[in-house]
């Protein structure tokens, strides 16, 4: 197929448009969400609360200081939910490349999420990648993303 794919994306939900060509009106073809972005952050990761004695009586224990305020995970439970959400969007980019069910595909991701998920994409994809836009449309219909696409386009 001669299609371009449109993703609008951020971190709690994904929208695939499919356009053969730019004066076609776009048409969704997938529609992912994220609940866990849309938890209260108290509701994310429940079971790995935070104790500064936790790894104590640990066999890992080498017997240094132990910590003196809680611990800081080196990823916090949003940007964990962000990551995995971007992982399920990378694999069905990748297998819809793989089907044939488009050439080309524009990103339209927030900035926060557009670094998490160009981190993710298959070197498969680089090539199939022919635009990226910084903005979060995700609210818009598929005529007022048309149209902020053209817009781009002509500006560009």
């Amino acid at each position: 197929m001669n299609a371009t794919w449109i993703l609008s994306a951020n971190a709690s939900r994904a929208r695939f448009f499919s356009q053969t060509s730019l004066a076609e009106p776009l048409e969704e073809v997938n529609n992912m969400v994220n609940d866990a972005a849309r938890l209260p952050v108290s509701e994310i990761g429940e079971t790995d609360r935070r104790d500064p004695k936790a790894a104590g009586q640990s066999s890992h224990n080498v017997g240094g200081a132990r910590p003196t305020s809680m611990y800081e995970p080196p990823q916090t439970p949003e940007k964990h939910e962000a990551e995995l959400f971007a992982r399920d969007i990378a694999a069905y980019l990748l297998q819809a490349y793989r089907d044939g069910r488009f050439e080309k595909i524009t990103l339209v991701v927030s900035p926060q999420f557009l670094g998490v998920l160009r981190g993710l994409l298959d070197r498969e994809l680089e090539s199939a990648v022919n635009l990226e836009i910084t903005k979060d449309y995700t609210q818009f219909s598929p005529e007022q993303l048309r149209e902020q696409l053209k817009a781009y386009n002509d500006k560009h």
